[in-house]
């Protein structure tokens, strides 16, 4: 079985490192893992998508999906792409209020502050990793251990003095949607969420 991520946002909210941090916490588990990265050339506040697949086996999906389970949605600026390929009924996990979850209507959607939750956290820079943490609560994709332990292993040496602020931030957003989560909106038809390989 394979599952796909979309996760789109801007420059500087943790993107491109919480879908790497996904995929070798994937591969920490014996899993396979595909990672797929673009974004612009600003730092800050430019497009930033990232396409994550883990699967028990050799992966049939191509580098750029054409279609998606799942979603992670920082920022609403640049994520019309990424949204219109989603395939209905799977899990989005949205950033509010920067996000509508309204703009998901085929989903099935969970939202939380994340920006408040991790200044909650004493963690202001790690919004993508409350997402992140969020996300893993939801789909159940990997141990949320291998997440903390791919986490520290992926900072470089001048980062690694936030590596536990990371790791609250993790916690911090699973615990948001601490169990079972409420979705806020569930497509007409959806069946329930199906549980993730392990």
């Amino acid at each position: 079985m394979e599952r796909e991520l979309v996760v789109t946002g801007i420059g500087g909210q943790g993107i491109q490192l919480l879908a790497k941090t996904l995929a070798s916490a994937a591969t920490r588990e014996g899993r396979h893992a595909m990672l797929s990265a673009d974004y612009g050339g600003e730092m800050r506040g430019g497009p930033s998508k990232a396409s994550v697949v883990i699967g028990d086996g050799p992966l049939r999906a191509l580098p750029v999906l054409a279609s998606a389970w799942s979603a992670i949605v920082a920022h609403h600026r640049f994520s019309e792409p990424a949204l219109a390929r989603l395939r209905p009924g799977g899990p989005a996990i949205v950033n509010l209020p920067l996000v509508d979850p309204a703009s998901l209507p085929a989903m099935t959607v969970y939202g939380l502050d994340a920006t408040a939750v991790a200044k909650d956290a004493g963690a202001p820079q790690a919004i993508g990793f409350v997402l992140l943490g969020a996300y893993n609560a939801v789909t159940r994709l990997v141990d949320p251990a291998s997440l903390a332990e791919a986490m520290e292993e992926l900072l470089p040496p001048y980062r690694k003095q936030h590596a536990q602020a990371n790791a609250r931030a993790l916690a911090a957003g699973a615990a948001a949607l601490d169990g079972p989560p409420a979705p806020l909106s569930v497509p007409a038809g959806a069946a329930d969420l199906e549980e993730a390989p392990r």
